[in-house]
């Protein structure tokens, strides 16, 4: 044990609520590695972020501010952070932050702190407004779909598409609506929420899988496990799903990632129609938030990574089990009022 090396690990994503972000399964999967000892320091950017709070998930807390502020703010406040705990490596975990932390990653690597992203170019040529051409560019199965600037747009794109339609947020989000009203309010909702453009999106009819991935940025798939539903929220979130043994999926995330050089962790969501063809619904360019099945699944992708991310050579997972299960629950976690207001007035717990 004393001869394993301690490393500081900061990541976002701490709000494990009903959409659960992806920090609590990741800094889990660190902290169950062998292979090294790690602190985990939380970088939240609301004061009620579960993962702040919860015993044995972070050492130490600090707000950052919301993307929206810009990189030299969030520059700022991590410059600040990492004097007080030399951070060797951080793991953003949310989409909008994203670009920030991309631009940022030269300046934080001079600082000493490693990361593990895709760059700019891998990150926007899978966005949800490019990923249509993408997939056509390299052979993929994708829905049609348009970009919408204004609800005005909506009656158009169903004409093009019939109902149902799916309607997408830029970020998060997607709604399936019936009918012209359904399509308008979604529409409002999603610009209100995520702003514009909004994605109008042809309807697939099959089985949702979706398959966390990781590149090593030189076109080489280190991890790749298929997962389908078994129960989703409201907000189409999983709540439950199995490992799936596929091999149609792996090689399409092979594909992906070969096709990319993709850097770092991904979630494809595909749509699998009844006759077994499978259709790119979205890219997300981090972990998603069942990650921690690929722990369990025998593929800790969040601990391989971090490897990664400080320069130690990977080789790919060849096997994992099959048939594994998740099943996430909520608790009513008890705090001190204290707690809450000492992060609150002071940015840090």
């Amino acid at each position: 044990m004393q001869n394993k090396k301690t490393f500081t690990v900061a990541l976002t994503g701490l709000n494990a609520v009903d959409s659960p972000g992806p920090g609590v399964p990741v800094a889990r999967g660190i902290r169950e590695c062998e292979d090294f000892n790690v602190r985990i320091i939380g970088l939240s950017y609301e004061s009620l972020e579960p993962g702040i709070y919860m015993e044995g998930i972070t050492d130490k807390a600090y707000q950052i501010p919301y993307p929206s502020a810009g990189s030299e703010s969030l520059l700022t406040r991590l410059e600040y952070i990492h004097e007080k705990e030399k951070i060797d490596v951080l793991i953003p975990n949310f989409d909008a932050e994203l670009y920030n932390f991309i631009k940022l990653s030269p300046k934080l690597k001079e600082m000493g702190i490693h990361t593990f992203l895709p760059t700019t170019e891998q990150f926007e040529a899978r966005d949800k407004i490019n990923l249509f051409s993408f997939c056509k560019k390299h052979n993929f199965l994708v829905p049609r779909d348009r970009t919408i600037y204004a609800a005005s747009e909506l009656s158009a794109a169903a004409a093009h598409f019939n109902y149902p339609l799916v309607v997408k947020g830029k970020y998060y989000d997607a709604t399936v609506c019936q009918t012209l009203e359904q399509a308008q309010k979604a529409f409002h909702k999603l610009e209100a929420k995520w702003g514009l453009p909004v994605i109008a999106q042809e309807f697939i009819h099959g089985t949702e899988i979706n398959v966390a991935a990781l590149g090593d940025g030189n076109g080489n798939t280190i991890s790749a496990i298929p997962m389908r539903k078994l129960f989703i929220t409201d907000k189409g979130k999983a709540w439950a799903g199995v490992t799936l043994e596929d091999s149609k999926l792996i090689k399409l995330a092979k594909d992906f990632i070969r096709a990319t050089n993709w850097r770092g962790g991904c979630e494809l969501e595909l749509m699998v129609t009844t006759d077994g063809r499978p259709y790119f619904m979205e890219v997300n360019p981090r972990f998603p938030a069942w990650i921690y099945l690929t722990v369990g699944a025998g593929q800790n992708q969040p601990a391989a990574l971090v490897k990664m991310a400080l320069g130690e050579k990977i080789e790919p997972y060849t096997s994992y089990s099959v048939g594994k299960t998740f099943i996430r629950y909520s608790w009513d976690m008890i705090i001190d009022i204290e707690q809450f207001q000492h992060f609150s007035a002071l940015g840090e717990n």
